[in-house]
């Protein structure tokens, strides 16, 4: 195991009726910016619930953060924040009001454009700012990541805030009207977080190694549940801690990561607009077909500890582990071809074009790069 730190100082407050605490979680003294996606949260209850436990707080409003937040919309934001003298921040929704959440914090406190931040990476200071998650999926009321596109360049790039959440509420209640192919997408980008983390080398952290797949057995198990059966508690808990564990660090103290699967899929995103969780279903397989022989160990590992699939030769179980995966991807109603969403060979080059261009490389070894990412591409076409 590798040397580390680890510090998560977001407090999570989890569970029926939570967003009644509001009052309490948040100082009065504070001018309060509570920021909104599309309006499902005034159809779901939630906005009225927020509203009436900060009653006797002082707050603005902003809407309009859209999946997959444009600086563009960000700005907007920010100018309001300044304008108000705004010192906390609400994110209400999900992982992209949130990601968006995270900008304007700490765009409020910077003199310069939004986007500079996000090309920089990182954020040298922050507004405080907190959230109520209504769609669980991202991870980011755990962690000081997010993820921001720009309009106008057609690019899309994750930067890191200097805080975490102060505190992040979750009441399953929230999820159940949720529509179906958010709820797919959702599992379908857990399930990637936590094997963006696993999926490397073997014998690095047993712990590591039995919490990530304890979440990807009990997503296996819950997802048709949580797609068939809206209205179970239990259920939407282990769905919701489910996105929470898999990105607020914990399971990656120590171990080598990868990300080269979001990193292509944010470009697949940038270019035409497919959802985030579903350009993983697409591309993630691709990725161990492309590298089935650099993680060979750790998907047999996979396939013995998660899918149980045994008995047979290694190649075998190797190639029925991947195709497990996929089917994973396919159970969910998700799509895993490119072809199935129009995407054609001019697209697959302007995205390998960006790779180049930047000279990027990512992967577990720093060996996936533009001609990988081609190879990737082309094989899930």
């Amino acid at each position: 195991m590798q040397n580390f730190i680890y510090c998560n100082p977001t407090q999570l407050v989890f569970g029926k009726g939570s967003i009644a605490k509001l009052g309490d979680l948040i100082d009065k003294k504070r001018k309060v910016m509570l920021l909104f996606g599309g309006g499902s949260v005034k159809k779901n209850g939630v906005y009225d619930q927020v509203k009436a436990a900060l009653k006797n707080h002082n707050t603005v409003e902003f809407w309009g953060i859209e999946p997959n937040p444009k600086v563009e919309t960000l700005r907007r934001a920010t100018a309001q924040a300044k304008k108000y003298k705004i010192d906390f921040f609400l994110a209400v929704g999900g992982g992209s009001v949130l990601d968006g959440v995270k900008l304007v914090a700490a765009a409020a406190r910077y003199d310069g454009d939004p986007w500079d931040i996000v090309l920089d990476g990182k954020a040298k200071d922050s507004l405080d700012y907190a959230c109520v998650i209504t769609i669980s999926a991202t991870g980011s009321e755990m962690n000081n990541g997010a993820v921001i596109s720009c309009e106008k360049s057609g690019e899309k790039f994750a930067f890191f805030t200097s805080k975490y959440p102060i505190f992040s509420i979750l009441d399953p209640e929230t999820t159940y009207s949720i529509p179906l192919d958010q709820l797919a997408n959702g599992l379908s980008d857990i399930f990637v977080h936590v094997l963006e983390q696993y999926m490397t080398t073997i014998n690095q952290s047993r712990i590591m190694d039995r919490w990530a797949e304890g979440i990807l057995q009990t997503l296996i198990e819950i997802a048709p549940k949580v797609l068939n059966n809206k209205c179970d508690y239990a259920i939407r808990s282990d769905y919701m801690l489910s996105a929470s564990l898999a990105l607020n660090g914990m399971i990656a103290m120590g171990v080598t990561q990868d990300w080269a699967t979001h990193m292509i899929g944010h470009e697949l995103t940038a270019f035409t607009d497919i959802a985030h969780g579903a350009t993983l279903a697409v591309i993630y397989p691709a990725l161990l077909r492309a590298q089935k022989e650099q993680k060979r160990d750790k998907i047999l590992q996979y396939a013995d500890r998660v899918l149980h699939i045994s008995g047979e030769s290694e190649e075998i179980v190797i190639e029925k582990a991947i195709a497990a995966t996929e089917s994973f991807f396919r159970s969910l109603g998700l799509k895993t071809r490119l072809f199935e969403y129009g995407v054609d060979e001019n697209t697959i080059d302007k995205i390998v074009d960006r790779f180049l261009e930047r000279k990027s490389v990512f992967g577990d070894n720093n060996n996936i790069d533009a001609p990988i990412v081609k190879k990737i591409l082309l094989s899930c076409k």
